[in-house]
């Protein structure tokens, strides 16, 4: 079949329709030849037409077929020497996928035509030269055009904003209130159901695992498991096909525009994991799917002592070259084209430390970072980064530059240990629930720099986390030995299910204690999706190929879900109604232009501030945290100063109950709002105490207390 072949432009790369035909460009800077293949379908197991780009530019190797339209299915084959030994990878049998792809066709068919090598124990010396088209998903040409009406982000200042981490798939997968053929799709969680109950639960964004295509790992494949995360990146573009319900191209990427533009409608932003840190092919002995086989020593970082194999500072066999401007350039138009094209409010950086690694360390000044802060669309979006990696010196917690936020792991790893009754944690924990100044004030940040969170999709669930001294991940297919095993025994008991009622009683508490804790925390909470009604993955904490009812989200609740449900509900409308909990700038720790009360103040269990051998001892593990709501010293966009009311916050660690003496003098009133002993953690009706009554903390506890009657000069140490 013959067809029109056009010189073409070398830019934009990848596949661009013009509405006179396809511009297909893609760089290559080692190869001798690269052909583009147009398949009749996404099944065919050969191309129908194979077209040489003859041109290159600016080592891009493009041309303009005028009679090609969206929906069409291609892949490259890339010419070049096959010698491993020199990083060089390159196999013409082997089809490709575009590393600008905007839509892919399906999953891969795995066989040993996959791999660029022959596999008969030799290693990956000799060449593989068997087609394996058959069995490769297709490159979607797309028609990017959509209506977005009015749509717009919502903008939500960080200091206001409650992220939900969630699972397209796992979130609406079992809801009976979105229609089925929706259930697990972007349309099923872009449904009224799924957003009205994001809303009642009171978040601001949803923050969602990985949707870019990823591959299926064949390991997984042949023990019958998924890749359920997705953090196994085949393309950088196109969203993953399986969580449309529309058939794969331009119709699976509008209805990824449509959930979005949905949840902008409800005042929800969506941020998405994104995992530029390495791809599904592995290391030297992984398949050869798309990057390895179109420029390998461009695309990924290789010991520069044997270039056959790869810098590996994820885990994962591989690392990308970000310090190549190609591959930078990659990423950039990627980061660009979420934004721009598909509305989306921010990202999640997984093992971001990998993205500022230079040549041979950490480097704070990275093209990476630079290109990111001086981009007009990409530095006004919401830059949140897991500050680690595997690599040495990766632990980056408190050392990305402003613009960004951090999972802050320190959190997480404090209040765990608080309330699991390690000693020594009442310093750390006041650092933590304060906005971790000791992590960011110094570098010009504030607060919001601390994305806080308890548990995340990486780890136990909540319910997991204090009904389970050991992981219980056999259904994973490895003999239970996946999965981090360190700081999980919480003393609740017997572990797993269990008839025990105090032992139940307990972790429901502990379940309160952490929600209240995390939410009432200055910085940004982050509550993984299912926490808030004690979902359970059976013990598992590590549920990444978990596509089942281990992983999604359940929608026949018990009443301690309810119940937990609505706590949940209420703590987040306590944060949202009061800014006290969600100040934009650092306390001080002293008091405010001329006030007689300081921003924030630790008591002890007497109702005397804390002293210094109190906060070095390691046998203290309650305290009360005061905090001034008439003095903030912060404005709203009018000008105006916002004042609020003025919580204490009672923090008891202790495996036994503990008596606390009420600050202030005798005219000062507390009304309780929060007791974590309650099933139901809020107080109704609420509770009245008068200032130096000593108020019984049960064992393992947290309450709220809200000033009542008094002024603030009146809350002083006893």
């Amino acid at each position: 079949m013959s067809i029109k072949v056009w010189p073409g432009v070398p830019y934009p790369l990848g596949a661009t329709w013009t509405k006179h035909g396809v511009n297909f460009a893609v760089f290559s800077e080692n190869a001798t030849g690269v052909d583009v293949c147009l398949f009749d379908s996404p099944e065919s197991e050969a191309e129908s037409v194979r077209v040489r780009l003859t041109e290159y530019t600016d080592q891009v190797w493009h041309a303009f077929l005028p009679e090609v339209l969206p929906g069409q299915c291609y892949g490259f084959r890339v010419y070049g020497p096959y010698a491993p030994e020199k990083g060089l990878r390159f196999n013409a049998s082997k089809l490709l996928l575009d590393p600008y792809s905007k839509a892919i066709s399906g999953d891969i068919e795995w066989g040993t035509e996959m791999y660029g090598y022959e596999m008969d124990g030799s290693g990956d010396g000799h060449r593989d030269y068997r087609d394996d088209a058959w069995g490769m998903p297709k490159s979607i040409v797309i028609d990017p055009a959509f209506d977005w009406g009015n749509d717009k982000l919502p903008g939500t200042p960080l200091h206001k904003s409650i992220i939900y981490e969630a699972h397209v798939k796992g979130f609406s997968k079992l809801n009976p209130a979105v229609p089925e053929n929706l259930r697990g799709t972007y349309a099923g969680l872009g449904s009224e159901p799924s957003i009205k109950y994001l809303t009642d639960l009171g978040i601001t964004a949803i923050e969602l695992l990985p949707v870019h295509q990823h591959a299926e790992d064949q390991h997984l494949t042949e023990k019958s498991l998924k890749n359920y995360w997705g953090y196994n990146t085949l393309s950088y573009f196109a969203p993953h096909h399986s969580y449309a319900a529309a058939k794969p191209g331009t119709e699976s990427v509008n209805e990824f525009k449509q959930m979005v533009k949905n949840l902008h409608a409800a005042g929800i932003e969506v941020i998405i994991d994104v995992v530029y840190n390495h791809t599904a092919e592995g290391n030297h002995l992984g398949p050869t799917l798309c990057f390895k086989g179109i420029d390998n020593p461009t695309y990924y970082r290789l010991m520069p002592d044997d270039q056959r194999y790869y810098m590996d500072f994820t885990g994962c066999g591989n690392s990308l070259n970000v310090l190549h401007p190609t591959v930078l350039r990659m990423i950039v138009d990627s980061l660009r084209y979420w934004v721009t094209e598909m509305h989306v409010d921010g990202f999640r950086f997984d093992l971001a430390a990998t993205l500022v690694r230079g040549e041979n360390d950490i480097n704070k000044y990275s093209s990476f970072l630079a290109i990111i802060h001086q981009d007009p669309i990409l530095s006004q979006v919401k830059l949140i980064a897991e500050p680690w990696d595997i690599g040495m010196g990766g632990y980056l917690v408190g050392n990305f530059p402003v613009l960004w936020t951090e999972w802050n792991g320190r959190y997480r790893d404090t209040v765990r240990k608080y309330w699991k009754g390690d000693d020594a944690q009442v310093g750390e924990l006041a650092n933590r629930l304060s906005g971790s100044s000791d992590l960011y004030q110094t570098n010009g940040k504030r607060p919001y720099a601390s994305i806080n969170f308890i548990t995340s999709h990486d780890g136990f669930s909540l319910n997991d986390l204090v009904s389970y001294n050991d992981k219980h991940n056999e259904a994973n297919g490895e003999d239970n030995n996946d999965g981090d095993n360190s700081n999980h025994s919480w003393n609740c008991g017997a572990e797993g299910p269990t008839e025990d009622e105090a032992i139940i009683s307990l972790r429901h508490r502990q379940r309160r204690n952490f929600l209240a804790t995390m939410l009432l925390s200055q910085g940004v909470p982050m509550l993984l999706g299912g926490d808030e009604y004690g979902r359970t993955q059976y013990g598992n904490n590590n549920a990444y190929c978990q596509d089942d009812e281990i992983s999604w989200l359940g929608w026949e609740r018990d009443k301690p879900a309810q119940q937990l449900l609505s706590y949940t509900q209420n703590l987040i409308k306590l944060r949202n109604d009061h800014p006290v909990f969600r100040r934009p700038k650092f306390f001080q720790g002293r008091k405010i232009r001329g006030s007689d009360v300081k921003d924030i103040m630790w008591f002890n269990p007497g109702g005397t501030e804390m002293n210094d051998d109190e906060w070095q001892s390691s046998f203290v593990k309650c305290l009360g945290m005061l905090l001034s709501g008439k003095t903030m010293d912060v404005r709203s966009e009018q000008g105006e100063p916002i004042v609020d009311d003025t919580f204490l916050i009672l923090f008891n660690a202790n495996h036994e109950s503990q008596r606390f003496t009420l600050p202030g003098r005798v005219d000062v009133h507390w009304d309780m709002l929060v007791d974590t002993v309650e099933d139901l953690g809020f107080v109704e009706p609420v509770r009245n105490y008068q200032a130096g009554q000593a108020l019984k903390l049960a064992e393992r506890s947290l309450c709220v207390l809200r000033l009542a009657v008094g002024e603030e000069s009146s809350v002083t140490s006893r």
